[in-house]
């Protein structure tokens, strides 16, 4: 599909209209009591020097809840959700009850007789608003967007340039799905994993094994394959047959050749072979990226890139292979406005990782990648958008520039446990090798700040912002089982057990096993209550009204008295009505409640997805032991620091878009919610 795309080339800028500068430098997740704890201990100078000439680290309100996609929107655009649509990560349909992903809506590339392209796919962002960096771009404002998420597709910027960040996939349209190639595994054990990955047992002759990577949805395929799998069993005999043929094809695919060098000269080491080049690897060592091509015919090929890391080549052979993201050179799509940005930028560069989650969670989570592995991935990733970040810096040919690290975010995600001695998954060995993994990633961004701060002039304006705080996820709430015990969701089966027994009965699929007919409310995403409404949802049971605010409130009463039963503690922090926190044309996408959570609780992963799985609150056994989503937003506030005072008692994150606006001289458009903080 690329050879359909046509990149435009970058026209040059009319002469600066404008002489003011500034910097946002945005840390995803940075948490302001981490921060002012690492500032108290000498760890963060430069953090430090910033706080002093601001009026000290700032908490800066986040959106309901606080999840990244939904915060990082209301960044760009200065509104509240309610405004610009965007919640959660993922979104229910009230035609399905079904959780589906919630930012971009896609369309399959079309193909003259399944073969010659004649129209690319169509990845349309669901946000609406409009990004500071437009209005200020169409007043004159130059301006460099470096990987803010919630920035792909890639929107034109006046005047600007602009790299993707989140949520842009990997090449199979995923956030992230790896390969693992291994002697030791089982029969099994092989298939998908429950984080996102794909297991493969490898089968040595002479010790060399012959495998397929397998890559993304072939094109060709993906639009036939769409059709006959909406019409679910109301399909033909000849239709399912089909179905099952195109299913076999579904992806495309490279030969891979893992040779096992056992003996000398260099032992514990292998020799992956792919097409057009050889990879040699020892014992946990990471692979340059590699580039890869996927052909479906003559007139289709797709262009990749991944990284390999030995696991082990001991006693068995076990090789990771990341996921396969977009090379920035050649994107199926866009990834940049204009589109040659990014490869500009590999030529001064060098390749960078693409993909918006761009870290190992899943392998770690999977048990297929140990702590060091994930850690030294993870550096990767910060190097590439700190390089980028300085690059552009050093250039001089802006107003405005806003660049995002995102590292801060994951790896509080998967080493919270590390600092949380009160977190069942508390190690105290495992916390002397890593537990400052967490403070060593701080010191990183601060070194960052000290090197922007170095490179501009007195005179330029530079905030530091992250879109949320952190908090320890000890405990895992089943919330739609706690409103099947309640008597809200009626489950389609036999309920002659404890629902809130763990040991009860084997966990269940979720929208499949509930009466929707007897049900009254219902959970998607993190702790969003969702009313069966009539009208609205499929099979609704709850009339608009005095009954739909007559639930809402009963709802939140026993939710604010909620605890768990096991420590007593309260499990819920906050409750919040929709038309209390959301305003805007998308009131109608929000949920009709918002939970937040007390520190420590938060939904379990089937919860998420609409599951009603056993039991209700249990230990959190996952290294995912820190989260933000659907905490209580009152108490996950982000981080805020300036190089000038700033004058707001309660700063928030929708006055960014107004503070860059104003700071420029321009009028501010009549539907912000913020205002600016200087």
């Amino acid at each position: 599909m690329a050879a359909l795309l046509t990149s435009a080339v970058c026209t040059p800028r009319p002469a600066p209209q404008f002489t003011e500068r500034i910097v946002i430098l945005g840390f995803d997740g940075m948490d302001p009591r981490l921060v002012e704890q690492y500032i108290a201990d000498g760890r963060l100078p430069n953090f430090d020097a910033l706080a002093t000439a601001g009026g000290g680290v700032h908490r800066l309100g986040t959106t309901v809840s606080p999840a990244s996609p939904s915060a990082w929107a209301s960044f760009a655009t200065g509104v509240n959700p309610g405004e610009h649509n965007i919640f959660d990560t993922h979104v229910r349909d009230p035609a399905t009850y079904q959780a589906r992903p919630g930012l971009m809506e896609r369309q399959p590339g079309r193909f003259l007789l399944n073969y010659f392209p004649v129209a690319p796919p169509i990845i349309k962002s669901v946000r609406g608003g409009t990004s500071f960096w437009v209005t200020a771009g169409r007043a004159g404002v130059r301006s460099s967007i470096l990987a803010v998420p919630v920035t792909f597709p890639p929107e034109p910027v006046p005047n600007g340039e602009l790299l993707s960040g989140a949520p842009l996939p990997d090449l199979r349209g995923t956030d992230g799905t790896y390969s693992y190639f291994a002697t030791d595994l089982e029969a099994a054990e092989e298939g998908p994993t429950p984080f996102g990955g794909w297991l493969a047992r490898l089968t040595l002759t002479d010790g060399v094994a012959a495998v397929e990577l397998v890559g993304p949805p072939n094109p060709t395929v993906a639009a036939q394959l769409e059709t006959l799998r909406a019409k679910g069993d109301a399909v033909t005999e000849r239709e399912r047959l089909r179905r099952e043929e195109l299913g076999v094809v579904e992806h495309l695919r490279v030969p891979m050749t893992i040779r096992w060098n056992q003996g000398a000269p260099d032992p514990a080491s292998v020799t992956v072979e792919l097409p057009g080049q050889s990879i040699h690897l020892r014992e946990s060592e990471w692979s340059r990226w590699i580039d890869l091509e996927f052909r479906a015919n003559p007139f289709v090929r797709l262009h990749g890139m991944t990284r390999l890391y030995l696991v082990d080549a001991t006693d068995a052979v076990r090789l990771y292979v990341a996921p396969i993201q977009w090379r920035p050179d050649a994107p199926p799509l866009p990834i940049s406005a204009p589109p040659r940005f990014a490869a500009d930028l590999v030529e001064r560069l060098g390749t960078f990782g693409t993909m918006g989650w761009g870290a190992a969670t899943a392998p770690l989570l999977d048990g297929r990648l140990d702590e060091r592995a994930f850690l030294d991935d993870l550096d990767r990733a910060f190097d590439d958008r700190a390089d980028t970040i300085l690059s552009r810096l050093d250039r001089r040919d802006w107003n405005l520039l806003v660049g995002v690290i995102d590292s801060t975010d994951r790896i509080q995600h998967m080493m919270w446990h590390l600092i949380d001695p009160r977190h069942p998954m508390f190690d105290a060995d495992l916390a002397d090798r890593y537990g400052q993994a967490i403070a060593e990633m701080y010191r990183r961004c601060d070194d960052l700040l000290g090197e922007v701060r170095r490179r501009l002039d007195p005179d330029t304006a530079l905030l530091v912002v992250s879109d949320h705080g952190f908090h320890s996820w000890r405990r895992s709430v089943n919330l739609n089982t706690w409103l099947a015990d309640e008597g809200y969701l009626a489950l389609d089966l036999d309920l002659d057990f404890d629902l809130a027994s763990a040991d009860a009965r084997p966990t269940d699929g979720g929208a499949a096993n509930i009466d929707w007919s007897s049900t009254r409310a219902y959970i998607v995403g993190l702790g969003q209550i969702y009313v069966n409404l009539s009208g609205r949802e499929a099979h609704g049971t709850v009339s608009p009204g005095d009954e739909y605010r007559t639930l809402t409130d009963e709802l939140r009463a026993k939710l604010l008295t909620w605890t768990d039963p096991d420590t007593a503690e309260p499990i819920v922090r906050a409750v919040y009505h929709r038309g209390d926190v959301y305003s805007g044309p998308y009131l109608y996408n929000a949920a009709d409640l918002q939970v937040g959570f007390a520190d420590g609780y938060r939904v379990s992963w089937p919860t998420i997805a609409g599951q009603v799985p056993r039991g209700i609150v249990s230990d959190n056994l996952s290294r995912w032991s820190g989260d933000h989503g659907g905490f209580d937003y009152a108490d996950t506030p982000g981080v805020l620091l300036a190089s000038r005072p700033i004058t707001s008692a309660r700063p928030e994150l929708i006055d960014v878009a107004p503070t860059v606006l104003e700071y420029f001289g321009l009028p501010l458009p009549g539907d912000l919610d913020g205002e600016s903080l200087f």
